[in-house]
């Protein structure tokens, strides 16, 4: 008989469930170890901070934990346990590093919003939570849904590849203290005999990143709420305090945004709110990802009860104006000079240079040595790369290498300066500067002549829709997906037997090619219209293709989370790009040979590739872009040739690097849609051109969009339906476009009448011959029972409505 694991999923998600006692070493099996040095630290920690640090562990524990138990296959009790090793191994190393400020409260199973709407007990209605603390079942349904509910809206965190699940809010929520699990792991660490910090996501941000519930009008002020959701802040203060914390931090980056008068007056009004609750406190307000803006810097440094102000020094390098032009007498400087965006090692004579000069300024004791923003954002070790280029990774800091960072400039400011690190860090920043392998005169003339040309097709888009309606002749509403299917276990295993030389490339090749053809023939059992090969020989939609570029190195670890479970390993961009040959015609010409229907060759665009890198730091992002773009048109002409009619250019990134302040969006924006349009401005009238973003808000951007001049746009939609209001207020959009009629990232199928009603939905605002019907993303997460479900009902849909245009007319 098949043994059945019972998983009592409704057990708190805090970490309470499994307390931990050591008693001087953190648990360090094989996989938890990270590396430390230099450790030669006095024993007195130095004035340092961390902001946040990747949770997902050196070789992706809590991802393999968690899909573990979404299956089945563990216990709460057993992720939780895996949860706290991940915590005591992070808290370990910041402790030995001699770093003196450790942040607790920023680990979590799927997004620190979501903790934050647990903590608050702000769960959607239909969730049907009974007010008790929240647990898993809960906790998990909001993220990804279940067997009969959709989950919550999920979005871009700032300009990051990072996506966090948007709080519902109204005036009918009833608020309640549902989460202790700041104090849980606040304890977990004390009983380390380690004192943290502990980390809330500011009451300010939280609103300010929310969204009116479904039901609520969308002129709601969710600020309003302000009065709701303090009252939770205070207890959760007073719990901690009574646990022995005399600092806390509170992440307000809504403080770079550009915010109105009221929205700036919220925070004066919060945290004057909080003053008697924070009395006797260390107060940390931690902003991040750029500037302060200089009305949002006077009101902040004007906050009652707050002691300390965290600010980033190397996206917002404007902010050390405002800094020399005043600073509150007394307080603390926590400055984030040392990146947690990228992957390059720190200049430490220039931070410490920094340094030195905001200490003349508030105070060398005032100066405490920070990370721009959370270490989320980058690759947890670089020890963990055995394989890696010896010289290019001397160039490198993951995040255990950024907190030694970190204590070596708090010591060097404090007089303690460790020579041989510095030394060895001056002669890595000049290696890196004068190898050859870094510069390539061809690419760098080719990007030069770009100048002077916006690079668009010759036609425009009506009359390209004409003329490959002529050649495709394809039915009203067609439907295709966005281009990947599931990745199954074989499928990775004969990829990485592959890598490993284990098979050869014949075996690995007709393994492939049988692949494809499985998912052709499937495709066309469900009567989809216009194909994908399925993307079986790809491993990720940007380390596939950089794999094929000069300029890219990568890593075997260097894993970073983009949501719940799902982690991806960011290219290093180090020098020139160039194509030095096809790298997708073969498979997509494969896949065409397999069938008469339209085959989609798929590529991803400049921008998103440029946007899910780490990119060199040594010359102005759009230049990488251009190349990039340069040797993606390349490949487009080359499909193209080989008889490819439709291809899709992703550019799912395009709304993510946005630059937060609008003074700088306009310049993005024009380098950002010129790259793509870079890419396929020399193909024929009949070859079709699609793009595909997804997981943003787009609608401020629509015209952008417009200006790409794509053929055809698939987006994101099933989650917000917030596309639609634009199209609703008037926007003339005459491209063919696909909103996502259902959520890939859940488990939930969506039956034929639901998806008819998408489609209805966006009947009423757009035409009937521009509208495609395909999913909001790729497929390669889900399982085939699911897609072939989801995908059944799709196509059901979609000619459940063509009938009825067809008995309409």
């Amino acid at each position: 008989m098949k043994k059945v694991l019972v998983v009592d999923s409704s057990v708190p998600f805090t970490s309470s469930l499994t307390p931990l006692s050591f008693s001087s070493n953190p648990p360090c099996s094989s996989f938890l170890c990270f590396s430390l040095r230099p450790s030669s630290s006095s024993s007195r920690a130095m004035a340092s901070h961390i902001v946040g640090y990747p949770r997902i562990g050196p070789k992706r524990e809590l991802k393999f934990a968690l899909e573990s138990f979404w299956d089945g296959k563990s216990s709460a009790e057993e992720l939780h346990k895996v949860g706290a090793e991940l915590r005591s191994a992070i808290w370990m190393q910041m402790a030995e590093a001699g770093i003196k400020y450790i942040p607790s409260n920023t680990f979590s199973f799927y997004d620190q919003v979501l903790d934050t709407t647990a903590m608050l007990g702000a769960v959607p209605d239909r969730y049907h939570w009974n007010g008790t603390q929240i647990g898993f079942d809960i906790y998990f349904s909001m993220a990804r849904g279940n067997a009969s509910l959709p989950p919550m809206e999920i979005t871009k965190w700032f300009d990051t590849n990072y996506h966090y699940i948007v709080p519902e809010l109204g005036p009918h929520l009833n608020f309640s203290y549902a989460s202790r699990k700041p104090v849980d792991e606040y304890n977990q660490a004390k009983v380390l005999g380690i004192d943290t910090i502990p980390v809330l996501v500011g009451p300010v941000s939280y609103l300010l990143l929310s969204k009116p519930a479904k039901a609520v009008e969308k002129s709601f002020s969710l600020l309003s709420l302000i009065d709701n959701i303090i009252p939770i802040y205070k207890e959760v203060v007073a719990e901690l305090k009574a646990a022995g914390a005399t600092w806390i931090q509170f992440d307000e980056p809504m403080l770079v945004k550009d915010l109105e008068a009221h929205q700036l007056e919220a925070f004066t009004y919060a945290y004057a709110e909080l003053e008697s609750s924070l009395s006797g406190w260390n107060v940390l307000v931690q902003t991040y990802f750029a500037d302060v803006p200089a009305e949002a810097y006077k009101v902040l440094t004007s906050l009652k009860a707050v002691t300390a102000y965290g600010f980033d020094l190397v996206r917002g390098t404007k902010t050390l104006d405002l800094i020399k032009q005043g600073f509150p007498p007394g307080k603390f400087l926590f400055a984030g000079v040392v990146d947690g965006r990228n992957i390059w090692a720190n200049n430490l004579a220039s931070s410490l240079n920094t340094l030195q000069a905001l200490g003349d300024i508030v105070g060398k004791e005032k100066v405490v040595v920070s990370t721009s923003c959370s270490l989320l954002h980058t690759a947890v070790d670089v020890v963990n790369e055995t394989k890696l280029d010896e010289e290019i990774k001397s160039w490198l800091a993951f995040a255990a290498q950024k907190v030694v960072e970190v204590n070596a400039l708090a010591k060097a400011l404090s007089g303690q300066m460790e020579e041989v690190f510095f030394s060895a860090n001056a002669a890595a920043l000049a290696s890196r500067k004068s190898s050859p392998r870094v510069t390539n005169e061809t690419v760098q003339k080719a990007v030069a002549a770009l100048k002077g040309s916006d690079h668009r097709r010759a036609t425009n888009v009506s009359v390209r829709l004409d003329a490959q309606q002529q050649k495709l002749n394809l039915p009203i509403l067609p439907t295709t997906t966005i281009g990947s299917f599931p990745q199954t276990a074989d499928l990775r295993r004969v990829r990485h037997e592959f890598k490993a030389k284990k098979i050869s490339e014949e075996d690995y090749i007709n393994f492939i090619k049988e692949e494809i053809n499985n998912v052709v023939k499937f495709q066309e059992e469900l009567d989809i219209d216009v194909l994908v090969h399925g993307e079986p020989e790809r491993n990720d939609m940007v380390e596939y293709f950089g794999e094929q570029l000069s300029g890219f190195v990568f890593t075997a670890n260097g894993w970073v989370q983009s949501y719940g479970s799902r982690c991806v390993k960011p290219p290093i961009i180090y020098g020139d790009v160039s194509r030095p040959k096809p790298m997708t015609v073969f498979w997509s010409s494969t896949a065409q040979s397999l069938t008469k229907r339209p085959m989609k060759g798929m590529l991803t665009g400049p921008v998103t590739i440029l946007n899910w890198s780490f990119v060199r730091d040594d010359q102005p992002r759009f230049e990488t872009c251009y190349q990039i773009a340069l040797a993606m048109k390349d490949e487009v002409e080359d499909l193209e040739k080989s008889g490819i009619t439709v291809i899709q250019i992703d550019e799912a990134a395009l709304r993510e690097g946005l630059p937060l302040r609008k003074s700088e969006e306009a310049f993005y924006l024009n380098w950002a849609v010129h790259s793509f349009r870079i890419t396929n401005s020399g193909v024929k009238d009949t070859t079709q051109i699609h793009t595909h973003m997804c997981y943003s808000n787009f609608n401020e951007i629509i015209h952008s969009i417009i200006d790409m001049d794509a053929d055809v746009i698939s987006i994101e939609n099933s989650r917000s339906d917030k596309l639609l209001s634009v199209f609703r207020e008037g926007v003339k959009y005459s491209a063919g476009i696909g909103p996502g009629v259902y959520d890939i990232h859940s488990p939930r199928i969506p039956p034929t009448e639901e998806i008819a009603d998408r489609i209805n939905k966006m009947l009423a605002v757009l035409e009937s011959n521009i509208l495609w019907v395909n999913p909001d993303c790729g497929l390669k997460t889900r399982k085939y029972s699911e897609v072939k479900s989801a995908l059944t009902n799709m196509v059901a849909s979609a000619k459940l409505i063509r009938n009825q245009l067809a008995t309409a007319k």
